[in-house]
């Protein structure tokens, strides 16, 4: 006998990831394709950045957490180890902090004026705003921003 899960067929309850990866597919697609004089294909770079970030909080706060963060799931201790406990507490931003570097490493190795350059420069800003947005919804407070 079959166990029927909440929420219907697996891709319904994963539909936003799999929007975001065909997206970003797309714009990744298009960056290749397009010359990389034109509009379009300038475009397509910039989008790669945007709907990678998406990606990444779309299942970062899926499978992170981040202490003090309305957006983050609750976190609950798992055994008595502090400094496991505050790995776990942090998770989110650490992920976020540590690819962050593996950009920014990348980035200063590249011409920034290359055609994928350009990209990993793009995704370098989105994973700072990534990090900003995630340290700063611990304090701060937007009325009416959430249903």
């Amino acid at each position: 006998m079959k166990k029927k899960r909440r929420g219907g067929h697996w891709i319904v309850r994963h539909s936003l990831t799999i929007a975001a990866v065909v997206l970003l597919l797309v714009w990744i697609c298009g960056y290749v394709w397009l010359d990389p004089k034109s509009h379009l294909a300038a475009f397509c770079g910039n989008a790669i950045a945007d709907w990678s970030g998406s990606l990444v909080i779309i299942l970062g706060t899926k499978f992170f957490y981040e202490a003090g963060s309305k957006e983050s799931r609750r976190f609950h201790p798992h055994g008595s180890n502090k400094w496991w406990n505050l790995l776990l507490e942090h998770s989110l931003l650490l992920f976020i902090g540590v690819t962050g570097i593996g950009w920014a490493v990348l980035f200063l190795r590249m011409n920034p004026d290359d055609r994928w350059g350009q990209v990993v420069g793009n995704l370098l800003s989105e994973w700072g705003q990534m990090a900003g947005l995630v340290f700063l919804t611990k304090k701060l407070v937007e009325v009416g921003s959430k249903e």
